[in-house]
């Protein structure tokens, strides 16, 4: 069932430590938000939770919190290992899961918080595995890997996180965070929270929560409320580069990111901003983790406005200044669209998110307007609008060319120029079905020109038999003259041998023939006076 909203309480009410109350009231956080009235009291009663909850509604607090307050009391194992253990998808998000807890724990006595993702050398994470700590972060990757090794004990474990489960789906780690869930005790507590509770997440929950209570804040997957959701109609890869530029130039109080399919794109594209005095940069999946933690440092301290990403690398970014989100491609998944949108408007502030959608995005842009009943605004840039209107055919210009360059939608189409060789004046050329293949009685091919001497006869005549003899070896001639060979033949090359002697070349020559016969073995291609028979054999003997 639903766990019921409690109306506005403030921390304390919740069951919250005092000290944990004092370090938020020094952060300036004194009431809840939904997600924290309805989930805090659920982890503190010991129940299993499943929550949907949107990003930046602060459901990271929301399982932090309890599990902080939990630490507060002494731990039902002794050991070494971890008793509180958060899964997320992403290394971003793990980092950012284990900042907040950190800076929450500021208050709490020994609460050690480590974080174990991939890009990190393994001595260094075996170190930190070694030292006692409570609260584990991690993904689930770089975690089963650890785990096979023996360095992680779970005796410990009392609480389990399961963050932004959906895109732990989508990644396809359900092996691995089935493989962990395995290892660890069975009279742990589990939450679980999503962007959606899909029925592809509430199966993969079920085999790891207990009888779990539900809370779910708004009705399932529907955006975040104060996110301006618009849609620019576009007609290819050229045309959204125009867009994307216009839009990031009239944005020069606000940090965007711009979200797109590849790794190639995110790349070629920034390059492309740069080129247009937009500061921007790249973050994609291939980039070494240190590179992404500068880029994202930087994009912190505002020396880039922009950053190009994909969905992957873009889960769990929260920075205050991203006011404008663009999808330059929209996602695969409808659900992405979801976390996308998530990384503006946090916090009650707000945000914008702009989609650019050609003729071959209108299924995906269908498919999230549908599912979650969101209207989008239409916008149109003056000197930028779309041939491309919904309802209407493919738009003729710009066909999608997958590089960056000038918007080509005044050019005329391919099709109407001709086609073929460069320079070749193809209107002189008669149609096809005006040129029939035969126009006499004989059948004949019917050429533009004259065929070269000798042409006419040999492709009309029947070759005789004569004709099709091979000529006598030794005669196949090089602008009439006779081949000549490059050494003389070798006589009685078989003399005073027999199948089973020794050559009597010096020790580690090769006692074959150039021929691949091996000497004294007789050919069956030559007679027995050792010259060749016929035209099969290149060399005399």
């Amino acid at each position: 069932m639903t766990h019921p909203i409690q109306g506005e309480c403030g921390f304390a009410a919740l069951g919250l430590s005092t000290e944990l109350v004092r370090e938020l009231n020094k952060q300036g956080i004194t009431e809840p938000t939904p997600v924290q009235a309805q989930a805090i009291p659920v982890l503190q009663e010991g129940h299993d939770l499943m929550a949907s909850a949107q990003t930046g509604t602060g459901k990271t607090a929301a399982f932090l919190l309890p599990a902080l307050n939990r630490l507060s009391r002494p731990a039902t194992h002794h050991g070494k290992g971890p008793r509180v253990l958060v899964l997320t998808p992403t290394r971003e998000l793990a980092e950012q899961v284990s900042k907040v807890a950190i800076t929450y724990a500021r208050s709490t006595q020994r609460c050690k918080v480590v974080t174990i993702t991939g890009g990190v050398p393994y001595p260094v994470q075996h170190r930190e595995l070694a030292l006692p700590l409570e609260v584990l972060v991690a993904t689930p990757g770089r975690l089963t890997d650890l785990m096979r090794s023996g360095r992680i004990d779970f005796r410990r474990l009392e609480l389990l996180v399961l963050d932004e489960a959906d895109r732990m789906l989508d990644m396809g780690f359900i092996d691995e965070v089935e493989a962990i869930v395995a290892q660890l005790p069975q009279n742990r507590q589990t939450a679980l929270f999503s962007a959606t509770l899909s029925e592809a997440v509430q199966r993969f929950a079920a085999p790891m929560l207990k009888d779990p209570r539900k809370v779910e804040l708004a009705p399932q997957g529907l955006p975040t409320a104060n996110v301006q959701q618009a849609v620019h109609w576009a007609d290819g890869y050229e045309h959204k580069l125009k867009l994307t530029a216009a839009l990031l130039q009239s944005a020069t109080e606000t940090q965007s990111i711009v979200f797109v399919a590849t790794k190639a794109d995110a790349d070629s594209i920034a390059d492309w901003l740069r080129l247009e005095g937009i500061k921007a940069d790249a973050m994609h999946g291939d980039l070494q983790q240190r590179v992404r933690r500068k880029v994202l440092d930087r994009l912190r301290r505002s020396e880039i406005d922009v950053l190009v990403a994909t969905d992957v690398a873009a889960r769990g970014i929260d920075v205050a200044g991203i006011g404008q989100v663009l999808n330059f491609d929209l996602p695969k998944f409808a659900e992405d669209y979801i976390h996308r949108i998530g990384r503006t408007g946090r916090a009650g502030r707000k945000g914008s998110a702009i989609s650019l959608v050609t003729k071959n995005d209108f299924g995906a842009y269908t498919r999230i307007s549908r599912r979650y009943e969101v209207k989008f605004e239409q916008l149109e840039l003056e000197g930028l609008e779309a041939r491309f209107k919904p309802g209407q055919g493919r738009p003729q210009g710009d066909r999608g060319a997958r590089k960056p360059g000038g918007y080509a939608g005044n050019k005329p189409r391919t099709g109407q120029g001709g086609g073929g060789w460069k320079g070749r004046d193809h209107d002189q050329r008669a149609p096809r079905t005006d040129r029939p293949y035969a126009q006499n009685e004989g059948g004949e091919r019917q050429f533009e020109r004259a065929p070269r001497e000798g042409f006419q006869a040999r492709s009309q005549q029947p070759r005789s038999y004569e004709d099709r003899q091979q000529k006598p070896y030794g005669h196949q001639s090089h602008e009439g003259q006779p081949r000549e060979f490059n050494r003389a033949p070798r006589e009685d090359r078989f003399a005073g041998k027999s199948g089973d002697s020794r050559s009597d070349k010096p020790y580690g020559k090769s006692s074959y023939s150039r021929d691949g016969h091996r000497d004294g073995q007789r050919r069956d291609s030559h007679h027995h006076d050792g010259q060749p028979r016929g035209n099969g054999s290149r060399y005399q003997g």
